[in-house]
């Protein structure tokens, strides 16, 4: 097997000496090509070569869920086409790792370096279901081109927590649980209007859900961790399924405290709810549109400002060893 593997040196939690441990462990089951990334969106542009070679039948992502992303984002260049693109593999190795972790692989990069090797002699894996943003035809947003994301994306306030918090990385700040946290506080008190939301969810069929505050959609479950501790925004959210929609119509203190509660204590079978919260399953195509621009976010990489976003829940689109 020929395979690609896609090295993030500024992985959070592998050093050098691992990585050449795990490059070297890799390299003795396959014929593996390594190339560590240089710029922002280079992993991007490995895995679309990867993905228009004729002989590259696998590509290993050793990095963070940005890496990831980049790399899917690479490989769905010109769509998905799971029986023909190369399969995806994935080495955690930033702060959170939520893609891989909600595959079911070892958070620790050693570890799930030997679950690949494992899962490749017993040739077992799974076909996966991605989300797909696009900008919306007949608005501002229209010629923003379309990204894919594998877990997560926010229109709102989670976007803007991931926003400060890759100011603070950009100025030499570490990813830490702690940092999220401390940015989470600093988001809220920055909101301008906490009690009228501006966000309205629009589908095909259904009457539009109004006055969000902040949405969150997920594409698997769970949406996050917090240190060791899984955190469910939908928990009915899949692999298997389209996309699942956490939307919450108030942001004031009480509320915040109820439903941050109920998210640190959210398990498979109960994520946040109440009056103010609005949950729904397994959507295939919505837009959601802002009366103002809001930061948008997917994989917890910040994408700018928008007011209209379209988002489409593809099944089946890419192949991942496990």
């Amino acid at each position: 097997m020929r395979a690609l593997l896609v090295v993030n040196p500024a992985a959070t939690t592998t050093s050098a000496r691992t990585r050449d441990v795990l490059i070297h462990a890799l390299a003795s089951e396959m014929k593996l090509e390594a190339v560590t990334t240089e710029y922002r969106g280079h992993a991007r542009d490995l895995g679309r070569q990867a993905a228009e070679s004729e002989d590259i039948e696998l590509v290993v992502a050793l990095g963070g869920d940005g890496t990831v992303n980049e790399v899917v984002n690479g490989l769905l260049h010109n769509g998905p086409s799971p029986e023909n693109l190369p399969r995806l593999a994935v080495v955690p190795g930033g702060s959170t790792n939520v893609f891989a972790r909600a595959l079911g692989l070892p958070n620790d990069a050693v570890e799930a370096t030997g679950a690949l090797l494992d899962a490749l002699r017993e040739g077992s894996g799974r076909t996966v279901s991605l989300g797909r943003v696009s900008g919306t035809p007949g608005t501002d947003d229209e010629a923003v081109p379309p990204r894919w994301f594998t877990f997560a994306a926010g229109l709102g306030f989670d976007a803007g927590v991931v926003g400060r918090v890759e100011q603070h990385r950009e100025r030499g700040k570490r990813s830490t649980h702690a940092l999220y946290v401390r940015q989470v506080v600093r988001q809220f008190l920055g909101e301008g209007d906490r009690r009228h939301g501006s966000i309205t969810l629009e589908r095909a069929g259904e009457e539009p859900v109004t006055d969000l505050v902040m949405s969150i959609v997920c594409n698997t479950s769970p949406w996050s961790y917090l240190g060791n501790r899984p955190l469910y925004a939908s928990p009915k959210a899949s692999f298997e399924t389209g996309l699942d929609v956490l939307g919450l119509k108030r942001l004031s203190t009480a509320a915040v405290a109820r439903y941050g509660t109920q998210l640190l204590r959210s398990t498979p079978e109960r994520g946040p709810h109440g009056k103010n919260a609005v949950s729904l399953h397994d959507l295939t195509d919505f837009t959601l549109h802002s009366k103002a621009p809001l930061p948008l976010q997917m994989d917890g990489d910040h994408l700018g400002l928008r007011t209209s976003v379209t988002f489409t829940g593809v099944r089946r689109a890419l192949r991942v060893i496990v």
